[in-house]
């Protein structure tokens, strides 16, 4: 099922009683950010919420609705692909890559791309667009700017208001690559932000070809329309594969794009709000933070380039969609959780021994992994937790911690006591020095850290054990299912 726009999207959250409208004035300044992190944390992830009068940082109210966690439960995320179950699409992805089993990742995602093609037409450009509706720009009269638009500010300490689900377009200058990606915008005047891409993303690889060359780099900031645009620039695909046409994928419907009014790059014609403009690499870095992040700390502050919003278009009726990060669970969860799912197939493609993978809301997203094996030799889950930590934003993973088959990595508990009952400290970790992420304020170092692994499973006689290795305490399933028969009987 794909959405022509937010609101659509909205209605469906409306429909299935996942949405609460609050009609009262609510300031964008810390409100809102309260407000979402009570309910975010709610049993399940609580509701979606549209605040119907946005009051801005001036005291003014907004021309905007402004929507939180809208994706923040599994059933929202589902509503989201228009499935009852993630899990609907992740067996739809694993399906197009059985028809020639690949040899590689690459292939696998070139048969994956491949795939979505057959079922699904490429991107569309279109001439006329609804998120050009309404165009504002630095030379007119308006008085229109980025302070117009309901921008929070989430946490106390933060160094102002940010945009904190963007859609950021940017293309690779030597080959026209195009990547989207979600980095945080904090607004430094009406047409100025920052723009946080991190060193290892993919925008900022775009950024440096573009200071090499000492060229303006054109960027555009998407907001709201089809909510599987913010799935597709949050998944983990791998550099120069098109995040559109995994967009296509998903919503079962070719992606319109327009071509921007201030420089080549495209965006979805059904967007809400979309933000253009040059990052220029002879302008000064950026003093940009603090933020309260998704670690559940304040980032700090840091050199970041700025962003020269050049013009500002939208729909006549479009919702400024946001989220807030902080301590787990937040939304993210939801949103990481649902992309594990859809690309497990892929992980499994070079790691066939792996049955599930799991990150806990505890480990915001990178920090803690577990990982179930069908495990066949000694150390096997040293080779696996290598191999993760070669993929990708995997990288990140500081700790990752491998058990059987036969435990489910959803049930921390579960996990937690396999850890606990099964490892000896000194033989069952091992540690590597790797990269980490940049909000990671623990490693001494920024961006360089130790991970560990920590083999759970059962050890075999290749990995230093001599004794048997013991049976876990079992009932048999006839017994359980009798002693249920009584005890229903009974009560």
């Amino acid at each position: 099922m794909s959405y022509a726009s937010f609101s659509q999207f909205i209605e469906r959250l409306d429909q299935a009683d996942e949405l609460i409208r609050i009609s009262e004035p609510v300031s964008v300044n810390l409100e809102m950010a309260a407000i979402a992190d009570l309910e975010m944390k709610k049993p399940g992830g609580g509701k979606a919420l549209l605040f119907e009068k946005p009051i801005l940082m001036d005291g003014s109210e907004s021309l905007f609705p402004v929507a939180l966690n809208t994706m923040g439960s599994e059933k929202r995320m589902a509503i989201a692909l228009g499935v009852h179950d993630v899990q609907e699409v992740a067996d739809q992805m694993a399906y197009l890559l059985k028809a020639k089993p690949p040899t590689s990742i690459r292939e696998g995602w070139e048969l994956l791309k491949n795939g979505i093609d057959v079922v699904h037409a490429r991107p569309r450009k279109v001439q006329n667009a609804p998120c050009q509706e309404v165009i504002y720009d630095q030379d007119s009269d308006s008085g229109f700017d980025l302070s117009k638009l309901p921008v929070l500010k989430c946490w106390p300490d933060d160094g102002g208001p940010f945009v904190t689900l963007p859609n950021v377009y940017t293309e690779d200058p030597d080959n026209g690559t195009r990547n989207i990606g979600m980095y945080r915008m904090q607004i430094f005047g009406p047409w100025k932000t920052g723009m946080h891409w991190q060193t290892h993303k993919v925008a900022a690889r775009h950024g440096r070809r573009y200071y090499e060359e000492g060229k303006p780099m054109p960027v555009a900031v998407a907001l709201g329309g089809d909510p599987v645009f913010t799935l597709a620039a949050t998944a983990p695909m791998p550099d120069g594969l098109d995040e559109i046409l995994l967009a296509g994928f998903l919503r079962k419907k070719s992606v319109d794009l327009v071509k921007c009014l201030s420089h080549d790059l495209y965006v979805p014609s059904e967007a809400d709000i979309v933000i253009e403009g040059f990052v220029d690499p002879t302008e000064e870095l950026l003093e940009e933070g603090p933020f309260g992040d998704h670690t559940g700390f304040y980032t700090p502050v840091e050199k970041y380039p700025a962003f020269r919003v050049s013009r500002i278009t939208h729909r006549k009726n479009a919702i400024y969609p946001a989220t807030i990060v902080g301590k787990p669970p937040m939304e993210d969860f939801y949103l990481g959780t649902a992309s594990v799912k859809l690309f497990l197939p892929i992980i499994k493609m070079n790691f066939p021994e792996v049955v599930d993978l799991a990150l806990p809301a505890e480990g915001v997203f990178h920090n803690l992994m577990f990982v179930s094996i069908k495990k066949q030799y000694p150390y096997q889950a040293y080779k696996v937790a290598n191999g993760l930590w070669g993929m990708g934003q995997m990288m990140f993973t500081k700790i990752i911690v491998v058990v059987d088959e036969d435990v489910d990595v959803h049930d921390t508990s579960e996990v937690l006591f396999r850890l606990c009952a099964n490892i000896d400290p000194e033989r069952d970790t091992l540690f590597s020095k790797l990269p980490c992420d940049s909000l990671d304020h623990a490693p001494s170092e920024i961006n360089i850290g130790s991970h560990v692994v920590f083999d759970a499973t059962r050890k075999l006689a290749g990995e230093g054990y001599q004794r048997d290795w013991p049976e876990l305490c079992r009932h048999t399933p006839e017994t359980i299912e009798k002693a249920k028969q009584i005890l229903s009987a009974s009560s």
